[in-house]
């Protein structure tokens, strides 16, 4: 364990204490006297700061202990998929597809040596760049599962096709009484239907100067993945949450099966309501099952309590021990593309989001290397695109919360 996350597990569960403290002389002056002595406000704001100083501490833990597990699985699953021919993976040496894909990247196809080019794979077309090594991809995805909120909780499919099927229980079969020797009749039967999820294209730009290309030292890979990931898990973030389907992904927001419990409360939330959301899904979604919202909803839901005066918010005591802060006893997911508390609002959601919400990665990855359109500035641009899709499967795992009375 190391000494940043002992020193956030220390930090937090000193601030949140003296932070209860704090709100309950709060909401004590504003019972009594109407009104709250700015010095008490102004320190609630530093404990708040103090508190998402370490928030993100808190965040890694909670996302790593959700999809740890998985990552490895779903990992091994897409280097499966990558080595097959239909990838576009031919038998190829990985240190030449490697070399020449790093090779076109620094110089372009014009510059690079027959044998290398040859061991680059074509896109779509050859005017949509090549694809990337199966190295490469992996990397990419594993550091997108490491910062996208969604994929660290929901299930996380791989194809090498424009859109995945899956199969959706439409119907289940109803078990009947039958006395001794009397007839079974036809129950109600089960039934399955293929829901497709497609995938969608998405494209990152990036330049850097040709001086940084020159220089050997210069980790160009590294610096590539790191913000195309960046870019691309934002976009897709935003998608799975507020996603309308035309050519993006399906948001859990947008989704109209998706059930909504109300806060209790015209403009705020409220402790009872969100005990009614934990209890409006069925008890084996709840097994599982966490909490999103954004780091402002967070803020507002520390100073909750419910209707026992205890705090619906616990710190994390044993973040050494992958045991994250809670909300009701159940972990929290940040997704900063959920609203903010306000009437009307949706800035909760609940549920199994392995059972609720699938995101389907496209294996491919081409990057076209555009030595013109930033010839000016001393740049040269790329253009990475990708598949991604994302769906809610079944609506009834997840509950959102409205703020409404």
């Amino acid at each position: 364990m190391t000494q940043e996350v002992t020193s956030a597990v220390e930090g937090m569960a000193k601030a949140f204490e003296e932070f209860k403290a704090t709100n309950d002389l709060k909401i004590a002056e504003l019972e009594k006297k109407g009104s709250v002595d700015p010095l008490v406000e102004d320190k609630i704001k530093k404990i708040e700061a103090t508190l998402d100083n370490h928030e993100d501490i808190n965040q890694e833990v909670t996302m790593q202990k959700k999809s740890m597990e998985q990552v490895n699985e779903k990992l091994e699953h897409l280097e499966t998929m990558l080595k097959r021919p239909e990838a576009g993976m031919e038998a190829k040496s990985v240190d030449m597809t490697t070399k020449a894909f790093d090779s076109y990247l620094r110089k372009g196809k014009d510059a690079m040596e027959a044998g290398e080019v040859k061991a680059l794979t074509v896109g779509d077309s050859s005017a949509a760049g090549y694809l990337a090594p199966n190295e490469y991809v992996r990397e990419l995805i594993k550091t997108l599962t490491e910062i996208s909120p969604m994929r660290s909780i929901a299930r996380v499919r791989t194809t090498t096709s424009k859109a995945i099927e899956i199969p959706s229980r439409t119907a289940t079969f109803s078990a009947a009484w039958v006395a001794e020797a009397g007839t079974r009749s036809e129950t109600t039967g089960y039934t399955t239907k293929l829901e497709q999820i497609p995938t969608h294209e998405l494209y990152a730009l990036v330049d850097i100067s040709e001086q940084m290309l020159e220089d050997s030292a210069f980790n160009l890979e590294s610096e590539m993945q790191t913000e195309f990931a960046d870019q691309l898990g934002k976009a897709e973030g935003n998608a799975f949450v507020l996603g309308d389907m035309i050519g993006k992904p399906e948001g859990f927001i947008t989704n109209s099966s998706v059930g909504t419990t109300v806060s209790g409360h015209a403009s705020t939330l409220q402790g009872d309501g969100l005990i009614d959301l934990v209890h409006a899904i069925k008890s084996p979604y709840g097994q599982n099952a966490t909490f999103c919202f954004n780091r402002s909803t967070l803020g507002a839901i520390r100073s909750i309590k419910d209707s026992a005066g205890q705090y619906v918010f616990q710190a994390g005591m044993m973040l050494t021990a992958g045991v994250p802060n809670t909300v009701l006893g159940y972990p929290y997911v940040e997704m900063p593309d959920m609203a903010d508390v306000g009437a009307g609002n949706k800035p909760v959601a609940f549920g199994d989001w392995s059972k609720g919400y699938t995101v389907v990665d496209r294996v491919n990855l081409s990057v076209l290397r555009d030595p013109f359109t930033q010839a000016t500035s001393g740049n040269i641009r790329y253009v990475a695109r990708k598949r991604v899709g994302g769906q809610v499967v079944l609506a009834e795992a997840l509950r959102i919360q409205t703020v409404s009375a």
